[in-house]
């Protein structure tokens, strides 16, 4: 199971790294169409969502399998046909996005998010937060909705890179 996260974990990053190094800078700061978000502020939104302190945090034993919520995660956030709004705390800024500061940010996250999975005991819970309709997540799950939700956002991503180069 662990072997199987870890190149998940590499898969996704090596994605997104590659899909945001494909834009330049003025398409990574070009607002596709009225009410969308950049290719900058979709990196900056993962990179704050991706945050890897909760798998740091205060945890407890888990009296369940350790990925039990995996499946509902996928099904939610890799479903594209809903639209989801994002929480304050993770919403980008306005404005200019550097592409090497994403870069950057993104190859940190990820480091962060494979040492954890390399090192953690992946079945405890998190106490520390949890995402609404889900209760706690197991460090196994918090690893995995980080993963599943860039997976959602290199999809958004593309859609708005299609735009801009059309444009």
């Amino acid at each position: 199971m662990k072997t199987q996260l870890i190149n998940d974990i590499d898969i996704t990053g090596n994605t997104l790294l590659q899909l945001i190094s494909s834009f330049s800078e003025e398409e990574f700061n070009t607002i596709p169409f009225e009410g969308s978000w950049t290719a900058g502020q979709v990196a900056e939104h993962i990179w704050k969502a991706g945050d890897c302190e909760i798998l740091y945090g205060p945890t407890v034993a888990a009296d369940r399998i350790p990925d039990e919520k995996v499946d509902a995660i996928k099904a939610l956030f890799l479903n594209f046909g809903i639209k989801m709004t994002s929480p304050e705390s993770i919403r980008p800024e306005e404005g200019y996005h550097p592409k090497a500061v994403a870069l950057d940010n993104i190859r940190s996250i990820w480091d962060k998010l494979t040492t954890a999975a390399n090192t953690l005991t992946l079945g405890e819970e998190c106490t520390a937060f949890e995402v609404p309709g889900f209760g706690p997540f197991t460090r196994l799950e918090w690893i995995q909705f980080i993963n599943i939700h860039t997976q959602r956002h290199i999809q958004q991503m593309q859609n708005i890179q299609a735009r801009v180069l059309r444009a």
